[in-house]
């Protein structure tokens, strides 16, 4: 059984838009046959490449740390004693498009600023890489659907940095909500946030596409999908009041919101940059409960239940996400977290803005071919 298989039963998508089968190459092939691993190439060497990324490729079984993309050629002498790259998986910016020619580097994974996801990964494509891009999938639903085609386009697999649906805890959760293990979930809370500093590129409305809401409140839209199983139909949102506004001048200090769906049920939401929060908890019609807290971060997530605890070994998410998408290269496989799932998150996104901008209701239209999927649950 490949990594992850027992996962797809149950946040697995069972059709989604632009599927279709995908052959691993004969080099890939070649490779694996020679016991080598495939190779990633990190663009973008920020915070999460250097502090989580690169030391997770130390740990994964099928992949490994290859190549590295930056603009900043000062950090190429410490990447390269720290991790042996050789010079010729060196690239910038300018010469990225070469990665082509290059059989060392079989996926490419998207770190930069949101705002540049969507350029970077269908260049990605565009080389015959495999492409991995970080959430959120892009700052716009039309970038999301041209990641979408690029990869088809290009005969590529695109999957989204989603985390989270390799952890044990919250993937508990997603059996105990979809299967109905304590009763129907009733009612949902998610919120996640932090204080956040200098904040640099994510207080840049152009470069992130939002405040807390593109950063870690996607994690709250994803918790309440995932725990329900099904899509929402609608949303209510609103802002919270603004206490420096000299920092959030671009983007929200934070935002509530309330998520319905079709069956009454109703998620309470909640992101800031201004407040410290990680939690998703879900109440049943049984008068029974579960929750994790802290839900969302890298390590410590921790789960109780009505009935007991949710103990799981803690591991790390990014190696076993980077290996579920080598699985799925090498056995071409459906990745269960795809790029038309990042683009339903963002058009739910943009929504939940809609909705706090105009102080309605708004509908989230679930018709549309940029929407039609469904999640595999009860």
């Amino acid at each position: 059984m490949g990594i992850g298989a027992t996962t797809l039963g149950l946040h697995g998508l069972s059709s989604f838009a632009g599927n279709r089968s995908i052959q691993p190459s004969e080099k890939t092939m070649q490779k694996l046959q020679n016991g080598e691993k495939l190779g990633v190439a990190l663009v973008g060497l920020g915070g999460y490449s250097t502090g989580q990324l690169a030391p997770a490729l130390q740990e994964t079984k099928l992949c490994k740390l290859s190549g590295i993309v930056t603009g900043s050629p000062e950090k190429i002498p410490e990447w390269k004693r720290k991790y042996n790259i050789a010079d010729k998986n060196i690239y910038n910016y300018e010469n990225f498009g070469t990665i082509k020619g290059n059989d060392d580097i079989d996926i490419i994974y998207i770190v930069l600023p949101n705002g540049m996801h969507a350029e970077y990964a269908i260049k990605a494509a565009e080389t015959g890489k495999h492409v991995i891009s970080e959430k959120p999938m892009a700052t716009s639903v039309a970038d999301c659907q041209r990641m979408i085609d690029a990869c088809n386009k290009a005969g590529v697999k695109l999957s989204i940095g989603y985390r989270l649906h390799f952890e044990p805890h919250n993937l508990e959760v997603m059996r105990l909500g979809q299967k109905e293990v304590y009763g129907e979930v009733q009612s949902i809370t998610a919120e996640d946030g932090f204080r956040i500093g200098h904040g640099g590129w994510r207080l840049d409305k152009k470069l992130s596409g939002g405040g807390p809401l593109t950063d870690v409140g996607i994690y709250c839209i994803q918790g309440a999908i995932y725990t329900k199983g099904e899509m929402p139909v609608s949303v209510t949102a609103k802002y919270h009041e603004v206490d420096n506004k000299e920092k959030f001048d671009e983007v929200e200090q934070g935002i509530d919101w309330q998520l319905q769906f079709a069956d009454g049920t109703v998620a309470d939401c909640k992101t800031s940059y201004a407040e410290n929060l990680n939690l998703l908890r879900a109440e049943t019609n049984k008068d029974e409960w579960f929750e994790l807290s802290p839900a969302y971060s890298y390590s410590g997530i921790e789960g109780d239940t009505s009935k007991g605890d949710i103990d799981y070994k803690q591991v790390n998410q990014q190696a076993l996400q980077m290996d579920d998408f080598a699985d799925c290269i090498i056995n071409d496989k459906k990745t269960p977290v795809p790029g038309e799932m990042g683009l339903r998150d963002v058009h739910i996104i943009y929504a939940i803005y809609e909705a706090a901008d105009t102080g309605k209701k708004i509908q989230i239209d679930q018709r549309k071919k940029m929407l039609d999927w469904r999640i595999k649950g009860k």
